[in-house]
């Protein structure tokens, strides 16, 4: 897909960060737009910041962690565009804790929207994007779907899996000759929400060597000190990404120094990750 002209994109995580982004990134090369966030308030700001580039925009308060929803929605964007190009699986949220500490119910929550989301949406717009004889899958995984860090183990099970589902996708889509490609998408650090809205355990105290609650914001702070790459900068990265039919981009100095020392030590960075941790948390 070299041109985003007079195509319709669904966009899951409209409301802020990288969806948000992406949604005025396409509006400006007129596209339309179907857009989705649990949060509506995020969702009325992102349509208005594009209600004066011509473009027709649908919006829906979806949670891409149900799948009646996410289908129902696959349904209403065709019924209100015709057709659909794109989906992009972009919507997530984050969770630290350690192993021990974090309760069943929050793996079920992480993995409910960064990964079932991401197959709901999938497989809810892919007949779609077939009809339509020319389209594309953007799966957002993360840095953290490379290369993995203590206090992270939903996060990273969850961006794993997104690596391993939309992979085996592309291949599948390749043999398929359709007409529809996938891209999966590592981003490292942008400057989002993700962190200040992410889930803390009080059991990060005991790995910072701190107090629990008061710890888990450190936690948060040091998390967003360390991003570097704006929500725009990752758009235009996503969108060449899907010009260019890439397989897998990384997003971010970051990104690519991370996945460069995977390749290069990809067991015993392990080591160096957690001698940082401590040093970090001292």
């Amino acid at each position: 897909m070299k041109d985003f002209n007079g195509k319709v994109a669904a966009i899951t995580g409209a409301g802020s960060g990288i969806g948000q982004a992406l949604a005025i990134e396409l509006a400006q090369s007129h596209c339309d737009l179907a857009l989705s966030d649990i949060n509506e308030e995020g969702l009325a700001e992102t349509e208005a910041k594009i209600s004066a580039l011509g473009v027709k925009v649908t919006t829906a308060k979806v949670d891409v962690a149900k799948r009646e929803e996410m289908h129902a929605w696959a349904d209403q964007v065709v019924a209100d565009h015709g057709k659909v190009n794109m989906i992009f699986n972009n919507a997530g949220v984050a969770l630290g804790g350690t192993v021990e500490h974090l309760d069943y119910h929050d793996y079920e929550w992480i993995l409910g929207i960064n990964l079932w989301g991401v197959i709901y949406g999938t497989k809810a717009f892919l007949p779609y994007l077939k009809q339509a004889g020319e389209g594309h899958i953007i799966n957002i995984s993360s840095v953290f779907g490379l290369f993995a860090q203590p206090t992270q183990s939903g996060y990273n099970m969850s961006k794993f899996a997104v690596r391993g589902f939309t992979e085996c996708l592309r291949q599948e889509l390749d043999m398929d000759d359709s007409g529809v490609s996938a891209t999966c998408v590592h981003p490292g650090g942008i400057k989002t929400n993700i962190a200040r809205d992410a889930r803390m355990h009080s059991s990060l105290g005991n790995v910072a060597g701190g107090n629990g609650s008061a710890d888990a914001e450190k936690m948060r702070d040091k998390f967003e000190g360390m991003f570097l790459t704006t929500s725009e900068q990752a758009s235009s990265a996503i969108l060449d990404a899907v010009r260019k039919n890439k397989r897998r981009i990384l997003v971010g100095p970051d990104a690519k120094a991370f996945d460069i020392m995977q390749r290069i030590l990809p067991v015993k960075y392990q080591k160096i990750v957690t001698s940082s941790f401590k040093y970090a948390h001292r």
